[in-house]
């Protein structure tokens, strides 16, 4: 474990219906449980993984989702008991779910969005919308194993309350495993009914659709024919109340004559239900514009960079005003982690964020900071393996965030649950 100082202040803030062979009509068990395995302890966190059985992919408040050997399962006492259950043969190939606020359950496989919206009694298939309102159909896969991961996100935090209303925003993390796919912002402001696309990039020549696990430079081109703007996939999606505006970056590398690391700044005109993105910044896979986990907090903007590439690099969690994205010289570094790392979540005083892995000494590495930036401490779970901290959720009503630990960049391995000590 290291800790280190900061003497920077933090600014506080705290469809079409499946068919009936897909999903057979089931009976919910009334709170069946799944034993926790007992929690282990450091100086500033307690941490246990999840139940033998289970992969619980998302929570909210006291609720839960989760998914086993060809079953969904629903949880509104923090995980601790599952009072609704549903068949579900793809359970194990779910890439992305989000628990609205009203207890919709909207969750994707690999190139295919459903939702419940009666505590998994019935499950329907939902379209993806073009922002015209036809349908936007996912591509017909060279290898339909690998049909593209058109859902999976790296962000735990992907909807905000705006207008008192609920705005689901995020975008896909992809070209890595489970074939080619487009890179989409997607949305929704109706609690999943109805999704649409915000965003979609342009045609990356690198990462066709040729039946490999990520893509190559033979196959099916994908995305917007009519968009120069090119990226391998999204690292990050956030709101800024402070401005009424998103933000948005991608990775990874550098090709001859451009870039594929941008941060984007969209604006949502609610009235016309239309989307405004403009491109804020292009730089270099080395710098810390590669990044993710971006967070916005008292109208800054955080973020943790992952820059990797030619040395030297420019690492570090950073924030700025919105004005000031553009100018390094304008940034606030926080805390230097010395590698890349790539999600964090702010709540309050809390500041989490994870290592990754393969590219560091670290395991399964935590950063933290418990008083908004003024200290920080770093912890390396060895028992865990070698692993790359994403997708971290902000706190049950049991004060446990959620993190995915996945093996390697992005295998899917271990759920781990870490309560701060504050």
């Amino acid at each position: 474990m290291q800790i280190r100082q900061s003497r920077r202040q933090f600014l506080l803030a705290g469809g079409i219906a499946l068919a009936g062979s897909m999903v057979p009509s089931g009976i919910a068990k009334a709170h069946q449980k799944f034993p926790w395995p007992e929690a282990k302890s450091t100086e500033h966190f307690w941490y246990r993984l999840q139940p033998e059985g289970l992969y619980i992919d998302s929570q909210r408040g006291n609720w839960a989702f989760a998914f086993g050997k060809d079953r969904l399962y629903l949880s509104d006492e923090n995980a601790r008991t599952w009072a609704w259950e549903k068949e579900f043969p793809e359970a194990q190939k779910i890439t992305f779910s989000h628990i609205f606020t009203n207890g919709n359950v909207l969750f994707a496989t690999s190139n295919r969005l459903f939702l419940s919206t009666d505590r998994l009694k019935t499950i329907r298939e939902v379209p993806v919308l073009n922002p015209d309102g036809s349908v936007y159909r996912p591509h017909e896969p060279k290898n339909p194993d690998r049909p593209g991961w058109y859902f999976y996100s790296l962000s735990g935090i992907t909807s905000w309350m705006l207008k008192d209303r609920e705005i689901l925003v995020w975008g896909n993390y992809c070209n890595v495993l489970g074939g080619a796919s487009p890179i989409n912002i997607y949305y929704s402001v109706d609690n999943g009914q109805t999704v649409k696309l915000a965003y979609s990039f342009g045609r990356n020549p690198h990462f066709c659709d040729d039946g490999s696990e990520g893509g190559g430079s033979t196959g099916t081109p994908l995305g917007n024919p009519d968009n120069p703007v090119l990226c391998r996939h999204i690292h990050s999606v956030a709101y800024n109340p402070a401005e009424d505006a998103f933000y948005c970056c991608t990775g990874d590398f550098n090709r001859p004559g451009w870039f594929e690391c941008h941060w984007l700044r969209g604006a949502y005109d609610w009235a016309g239900d239309r989307w405004d993105w403009k491109v804020v910044v292009s730089a270099s896979q080395n710098t810390r514009y590669k990044s993710g986990g971006i967070n916005c907090v008292d109208g800054r903007i955080w973020w943790i960079s992952d820059a990797n590439g030619p040395l030297p690099h420019d690492r570090g969690l950073f924030s700025c005003r919105p004005e000031d994205l553009p100018h390094t010289e304008r940034h606030t570094m926080h805390y230097n982690p010395v590698y890349e790392c790539g999600c964090m979540v702010i709540n309050g005083p809390v500041i989490l964020a994870g290592h990754l892995g393969p590219a560091c000494p670290y395991h399964a590495g935590i950063i933290i900071s418990l008083d908004g930036g003024e200290t920080w401490a770093e912890h390396d779970l060895v028992e865990f393996g070698k692993r790359a901290v994403v997708r971290i959720h902000p706190p049950n009503e049991e004060g446990w965030y959620r993190l995915e630990l996945r093996r390697g960049w992005i295998e899917r391995a271990d759920v781990l649950f870490v309560k701060p000590k504050i």
